[in-house]
């Protein structure tokens, strides 16, 4: 009581003061609120100019499986969803089925059991979108099942693939509003997978990619200095060549050549040969049959020492035009200084897909990573930690489709001209 006594005899004796921050405080809030209404409103205007449109009597509606992850952006996930996400979906007319995931992994297992639907979305960041793409490759009808479009609602802390398929934001309200509302568009994008498979354990599968080493190693220590403010991210590179410098890994990389890419053309069922065309092939295979002959893939091996070994998708830009499908593998020198260690790990903290001009760049449709028994650290794979071991990673080119928005396609071409 003697404080909350003292706190009124402050605010009297100070009352000026008082009454400006107030006053203030007051206009601010309102300032902010008003912000955010404004922004809300306007997406959810745009939902219900969907939801007006008309359908046939024999047309059902779309349906949409959401699968959140509520832990995600600190907990509060699920209220962003409800907020921003979900009122726009429901305007527009969209029969949604939301399932909440309630421990880590438990996404896989979901996507194992889910039935078929028109569209899939992924709430929340890399981690969950990395565990269904998992789930969903994994099933015994992945054929058919991965056709289904894919839509991601950013709402993690990583949210890679986001500025491949978004308008990117400041304003978090804008960015996920203008995400579900690039998925009610309807105009989907094709994109790279990896497939990372060890010796016993089952695939895992990847949008951005794999990352192993020094760089690696020291951003998953960032948070531990956090009391430095903005100095957090040289401090924990710096400190961390106190401890060991240089931190060369050893390893060695076999791949295959990337292969030609072919032409984007749409699906059609050929037509059936005739009658006597097929009888006529049948005998020739009866009495001549053919001869199998298997061309030996042609392997590259190079032995590596490097600061940083990463494997990535080229979905950064997934509009731009290539001649082969491939995949990048980019290895760091192990000759950096100190100072070029800690510039460079502050950029790869901006973009962990960013290379140096040192760097040895590889273009492959496969490789395989061979490291030490022993020693050897940890992955990231699509900005989750994983035990490292020795992998072969394929790359499953345009192998899903995901939902982007009109004007983000523009800007990725714009870039490329």
């Amino acid at each position: 009581m003697a404080r909350v006594v003292k706190v009124f005899g402050t605010l009297r004796n100070h009352w000026k003061k008082s009454t400006v921050a107030a006053c203030a405080l007051s206009y601010g809030g309102h300032w902010l609120y008003g912000k955010h209404w404004c922004v809300a409103f306007s997406f959810r205007l745009n939902g219900m100019e969907y939801g007006r449109q008309q359908i046939s009597p024999q047309e059902q509606l779309r349906k949409a499986t959401v699968i959140l992850n509520p832990a995600a952006c600190s907990g509060k996930a699920n209220t962003l969803f409800e907020k921003n996400a979900a009122p726009i979906l429901h305007l527009a007319g969209v029969e949604v089925t939301l399932v909440k995931t309630d421990y880590e992994g438990q996404a896989k297992k979901l996507m194992e059991l889910m039935e078929q639907t028109d569209m899939l979305i992924v709430a929340g960041g890399d981690g969950t979108l990395q565990e269904v793409i998992t789930g969903l490759l994994r099933r015994a009808d992945q054929e058919s099942f991965s056709k289904t479009p894919i839509g991601f609602i950013p709402l993690g802390s990583h949210n890679s693939l986001s500025e491949s398929l978004h308008i990117l934001s400041d304003n978090q309200v804008k960015h996920i509003t203008s995400a579900t509302l690039s998925i009610l568009q309807g105009e989907t994008v094709p994109l790279d997978v990896l497939q990372i498979k060890g010796e016993k354990d089952q695939p895992v599968f990847a949008l951005i990619g794999l990352r192993w080493g020094a760089f690696r190693d020291v951003a998953a220590t960032i948070k531990k200095y956090w009391y430095l403010g903005p100095l957090k991210t040289k401090a924990a590179h710096w400190f961390s060549t106190l401890r060991e410098w240089p931190q060369v890994r050893e390893a060695s990389v076999s791949y295959l050549a990337p292969t030609l890419r072919p032409p984007d053309l749409p699906e059609q069922k050929p037509q059936r040969p005739h009658l006597m065309y097929r009888i006529a092939h049948r005998l020739k295979n009866y009495w001549y049959p053919p001869i199998p002959g298997n061309i030996p893939e042609r392997w590259t091996e190079r032995m590596l020492s490097t600061l940083e070994l990463s494997i990535h998708t080229q979905n950064k830009n997934p509009v731009q035009t290539r001649t082969d499908d491939s995949l990048l593998v980019c290895v760091e020198p192990d000759s950096f200084s100190v100072g070029e260690f800690i510039t460079v790990g502050e950029k790869k903290m901006e973009d962990a897909t960013a290379f140096t001009r040192k760097s040895l760049k590889l273009e492959a449709s496969a490789c395989q990573l061979n490291l030490p028994e022993e020693g050897a650290g940890f992955y990231n794979i699509d900005n989750e930690e994983y035990e490292a071991m020795s992998v072969e990673v394929t790359l499953l080119p345009r192998k899903l489709h995901f939902f982007c928005s009109a004007e983000r396609r523009e800007q990725l071409l714009t870039q490329v001209q």
